[in-house]
């Protein structure tokens, strides 16, 4: 089974005036698709993806946030946010039930620039662990998606430049640490564990994709017990469309 997650940064940006959406998807030919930021505002684009069923989380603010799931494999149940409505306006969480394991598309709120919102950041980070520890009891957890963090130095290119900017704050990067100390592992780092320069985000400006220098903030985080059916992960580079790029995860069923 395949995997794919991408923060399209608009999704009708993303399928037209970009054009290379769907594009993508041919190639990839994954089972399931996790989107975040797809800035939709309750009504869903037209997509030819016969066989596919989809899911969307939409922000109560316009053009904001969101999640998506695209998957031609039925899951048992589909859940939206995580139970807390301090939390779930943003549209930021999709929890599929597969039966055997449970699949949770995120985007993780960004601290925002002058780290205006990393109060709020840590609250969702506690409470966001607390809904995945939960799942983890009951089975294994997939959990994707943009989650706003480089956690380690080799993650991130300019990494003593940037420390303390929104998405490497120590706190951040702790409560990212937490997370896998609760029984989680991060799928990519585990298989290339000394892979440098391997990064899924680049700012618009000067040039950086083109001189890749960028940041891994996008994940396939899954519960420890699984990682040996996790058979590949991988960071798709050189897909364009969005100033992130798609990450997967293959698994042996």
């Amino acid at each position: 089974m395949k995997l794919a997650s991408w923060n399209v940064n608009g999704l009708r940006a993303c399928m037209g005036t970009r054009g290379l959406f769907l594009p993508y998807l041919a190639r990839e030919n994954a089972d399931i698709y996790c989107l975040q930021e797809t800035k939709l505002s309750g009504e869903a684009p037209d997509l030819d993806m016969p066989g596919y069923q989809f899911y969307w989380n939409y922000a109560q603010k316009k053009g904001y946030s969101g999640t998506a799931v695209l998957t031609r494999r039925q899951p048992l149940s589909v859940t939206y946010g995580i139970g807390m409505p301090e939390h779930d306006a943003e549209g930021r969480v999709i929890t599929l039930d597969f039966g055997s394991f449970c699949l949770v598309c995120a985007y993780v709120p960004n601290s925002q620039r002058g780290l205006l919102r990393l109060p709020y950041r840590m609250t969702w980070e506690r409470d966001f662990r607390a809904y995945l520890c939960a799942l983890d009891a009951q089975k294994p957890v997939i959990m994707c998606g943009d989650l706003n963090v480089a956690h380690e130095v080799i993650d991130i290119k300019n990494a003593k430049a940037n420390r303390m900017n929104a998405g490497f704050t120590d706190e951040e990067r702790g409560q990212m640490t937490e997370l896998l100390r609760s029984g989680f592992a991060d799928s990519f780092r585990r298989l290339h564990p000394d892979a440098r320069d391997a990064y899924t985000w680049w700012s618009y400006f000067g040039t950086a994709r083109e001189r890749n220098i960028g940041w891994r903030i996008d994940y396939f985080i899954v519960s420890e017990r699984l990682l040996p059916r996790v058979s590949a992960a991988e960071i798709r580079a050189d897909v364009l469309g969005s100033d992130h790029c798609p990450v997967t995860l293959e698994l042996e069923c």
